[in-house]
């Protein structure tokens, strides 16, 4: 009897990316701490998206609440028979249920701030590098002292002069759009920075003084030229300030200053639960932010392996 063994499709699939072309399915190949990590991103976001399916209750509509269960321990039956996997705060909400609407609140702030910060950063970066002279040295001194102050300072600068210049009853229908504006305003430096130093490496190579030549605008050229030999960088950055982006949100609800608790957040659901962790129900603190945990990790991860691949430098 031949004692070869047939490799499973997983191992093959492994040596297919490991002999691939692309640096970025080689380095995902070789790191079996990223390959988890993007599983459980992946998890993480299907979980968020599909959460009004998933979870038991609406664990913020006060007609899904049963008060007489509050405090239910972790894996166990309330007093009205219901289970929960994860346990009950003090009114009565299941906790599983709360931390996939939280999730869905969270990667909302971080897309939608990540977003915004590319699209101030970005063009910025780009029109500063190229155009030179006082507009470069205007973008890069409010750059320089944006930077001279904590990201998490700025932001809670600007979310407490949003929220005084909105009437009182609309701060929390709009405390989504502020958080979102405060972090993404906050952020945007990073972005400029990065685009600009490239950029004034990039307009003296010859395919830029080619697409000159033949006269294309400075604005084909930035766009369609460019550009387009950025990403790389620019992706590297933006995954990275998603994640940063999570935890300063997580952090500004933690400090009572982010979403309210009718629109919650982990970090909402983590401050919740830090008043209830000292008399015994540590449920409610622990699983929020385990999950906040593993997802910052996740996207760390994920970023660092995106940095390697995408550098030349380490091919």
């Amino acid at each position: 009897m031949s004692s070869s063994r047939t490799p499973t499709a997983a191992t093959a699939q492994r040596r297919r990316w490991r002999q691939s072309d692309s640096p970025v399915l080689r380095a995902f190949a070789r790191s079996r701490s990223v390959q988890v990590a993007a599983v459980l991103l992946l998890l993480i976001a299907i979980a968020s998206l599909f959460a009004p399916l998933i979870a038991r209750q609406d664990p913020f509509d006060p007609a899904h609440l049963d008060l007489i269960d509050a405090f239910t321990p972790p894996w166990q039956q309330g007093i009205t028979g219901v289970f929960y996997p994860l346990g009950a705060d003090d009114q009565g909400r299941d906790v599983f249920s709360a931390i996939l609407y939280g999730l869905r609140m969270s990667l909302l702030v971080g897309v939608s701030a990540v977003a915004l910060s590319l699209a101030i950063g970005v063009p910025l970066g780009l029109a500063a590098g190229y155009a030179g002279g006082w507009f470069d040295t205007l973008v890069m001194r409010v750059a320089d002292v944006q930077l001279t102050f904590p990201v998490l300072l700025v932001a809670l600068l600007i979310f407490g002069i949003a929220r005084g210049l909105l009437p009182e009853g609309y701060r929390d229908d709009m405390a989504v759009y502020v958080i979102v504006a405060a972090i993404g305003l906050s952020d945007w430096v990073q972005y400029a920075r990065t685009v600009r130093g490239a950029v004034l490496v990039e307009k003296h190579k010859d395919y830029v003084a080619a697409a000159r030549i033949i006269g294309r605008s400075p604005g084909g050229i930035l766009l369609h030229h460019i550009l387009p030999n950025l990403l790389a960088p620019v992706l590297v950055i933006a995954a990275i300030s998603f994640a940063l982006a999570i935890v300063a949100e997580s952090t500004l609800s933690y400090l009572g200053v982010g979403l309210p608790p009718t629109q919650p957040s982990l970090g909402t659901l983590i401050r919740i639960g830090q008043g209830f962790l000292f008399s015994g129900e540590w449920w409610i603190l622990l699983f929020p932010g385990l999950v906040l945990l593993a997802l910052a990790l996740s996207v760390n991860l994920v970023a660092d392996w995106l940095r390697d691949a995408l550098n030349p430098k380490l091919q």
